[in-house]
This record gives structure tokens, C-alpha cells and sequence, in this order.
């Protein structure tokens, strides 16, 4: 393969990462807390496509609208149950010990349902491959949905934010809490609207990613899950053109990764550069500094 092709499908994977990375970034923006049950949540709705389409043989968009549907009301689900609870009284470490919990528990549902064998995932993506360059050149159908995909997400997101007025209603949440509740603002369900949309978004994820690597389980969210949040901290967590910047990225440095340097080592190089971009700038990419009032 050319570097171009490498290019490509590390775009390609990044658009992945960074819708996976949008819901993470609006939960912490908004509610200021951090849900690492959200790669199983990518299962979740990887899951309930397979069912509807290879077991039940169903049609794909049936497929596709039922995990979204599934998935938004999981995360909704989550958020009353565990994570509200929370919200003012919980401490971080009670709060990832809660993420914890929540993640091992939906693994442990779907291996009960589905058992642990790989499944082998039929892509809903009905687009031909394109051949570009005299055919020295082929995207394949899930390439090309993914990164416009990905476009459209993160732009009809950031429209959604500055101009509808639940948008406005997260933004003012974000700045403050209480003052936001004065205003007539309803927080609580602000924060579940927030993660209703950033579940929808993970349904939409699993199945772009599991039609570019055709293999499902029960733990098939959890590495896609800790990069895309490694893509949300490295674009600056809070910031949605940042978790787009920072999961594309991530793409493009793990494909160049395992094509150039070490396929074993792909997964590491990853984290270092993290590192090295938090050194230079803790805030991420396009992360802001914020100024603890005292």
C-alpha cells in the first residue's frame, strides 16, 4: 500500500475514534464527569445491529435506526442510574469506580447473551469502493461513509450547541450549574440529553467500525473506547472541533504506526505521543485554560 492509502484509512479509523470521541467530550463539557462505560455502549449498538441484520435478516436501516434508539436510551438509562447519584455528592474516584462497574456489567450481560466467540459482523454500508488514480487508488465504501460521516456529525454538533436553544442550555450548564437552574434552566435533563446524544453518536461508531473490521465481542468497544478518550484529551476534552482534530490524528498516527514502524508497538506509540503533547500543552490541542475562582 502507498503512504496516500495509509493516509486514507487513517483518516478513515480517526473519524471513528473522533465520533467516539464527541460523546465523550460533551458529557465532561457539560456534566463534568467523565463515562467510561461509553466504549460498551459502542458494543451495545454493534450488538443489536447484528442481531436485526444477520440473525433476523432484517434490513440494515432497520438495523441502524434500532441501535441508535437502543443505545440513546442506554445511555439515558446510565446516566439516571449510576452516574446522577453522583453528580454533586460523588467524589472522581467514586465516579470512575461507578464507570467501572457499569462497563464490566454490560460486558458481562453480553457474554451471557451472545457468549464470548467472535461474530462475524456483515457491514451495513451498501456503497461500492472508488477507484481513483487509474485504480492505483481504491476507497472502499466504509471508508468514504466514515469520513463524511464524521464531517457531518461534528458540524451539525457544533451547529447544534451554538444555535438550537437546548445547545444554549448545555453551553450555560457548562459555565455554571447553579446559575444555569436559576435561569429556569432543567440541568438534569440538559445532562441526559447530553448523554443521550453522545450514546446515539457511539451506536453510530460501532457500526462504522465494525464494518471496516468485521469481528464483534463483548469487549470490542473497550480499546476503541481509551482511544477515543486519549483523542478527546489530545484535541482538548470539552471542545468538539478538538475531539474531531484529536481522533483523526490518533487515526493517522496508529495506521502510520503499525505500517512503518511495528504493529505490536502501534498501540504505545499512541500513548507516548500523547504524552509528549500534554507535556507541551496540558490542555490538549485546542483546549482552554480555566481559572478556579477562589
Amino acid at each position: 500500500m502507498s503512504f496516500i492509502s495509509y493516509l486514507i484509512n487513517g483518516v478513515s479509523l480517526g473519524s471513528v475514534y473522533a465520533i467516539i470521541a464527541l460523546g465523550y467530550t460533551m458529557v465532561y463539557g457539560i456534566a463534568k464527569m467523565l463515562n467510561f462505560a461509553h466504549g460498551d455502549v459502542i458494543m451495545v449498538g454493534a450488538y443489536v445491529v447484528f442481531t436485526v441484520v444477520s440473525t433476523m435478516g432484517l434490513p440494515p436501516v432497520l438495523g441502524i435506526l434500532l441501535s441508535v434508539a437502543i443505545c440513546t436510551l442506554l445511555g439515558v438509562t446510565i446516566e439516571r442510574v449510576a452516574y446522577k447519584p453522583l453528580r454533586n455528592a460523588g467524589s472522581p474516584l467514586a465516579v470512575l469506580i461507578t464507570a467501572i462497574g457499569v462497563s464490566y456489567f454490560l460486558q458481562n450481560v453480553a457474554l451471557l447473551i451472545f457468549g464470548a466467540n467472535t461474530k462475524s459482523f456483515t457491514s451495513v454500508v451498501p456503497l461500492e469502493a472508488l477507484e481513483l488514480a487509474g485504480g492505483q487508488l481504491i476507497l472502499s465504501g466504509v471508508t468514504i461513509v466514515t469520513i463524511v460521516t464524521g464531517i457531518i456529525v461534528m458540524v451539525c454538533l457544533t451547529l447544534f450547541v451554538n444555535k438550537s436553544r437546548a445547545g444554549q442550555a448545555m453551553l450555560a450548564v457548562s459555565e455554571d450549574k447553579g446559575a444555569a437552574q436559576l435561569m429556569g434552566i432543567n440541568v438534569n435533563g440538559t445532562i441526559a440529553l447530553t448523554f443521550a446524544i453522545g450514546s446515539a453518536l457511539a451506536a453510530v461508531a460501532g457500526l462504522l467500525l465494525c464494518s471496516a473490521y468485521p469481528s464483534l465481542t463483548p469487549y470490542t468497544g473497550a480499546m476503541p473506547g481509551i482511544k477515543a478518550f486519549v483523542a478527546a484529551v489530545f484535541g482538548g476534552i470539552g471542545s468538539i472541533p478538538g475531539a474531531m482534530i484529536g481522533g483523526i490524528l490518533l487515526g493517522i498516527i496508529e495506521i502510520l504506526g503499525k505500517a512503518y514502524i511495528s504493529s505490536q508497538m502501534a498501540d504505545a506509540i499512541v500513548f507516548a505521543v500523547l504524552i509528549v503533547v500534554l507535556l507541551v500543552k496540558p490542555t490538549g490541542i485546542l483546549g482552554k485554560n480555566v481559572q478556579e475562582k477562589v
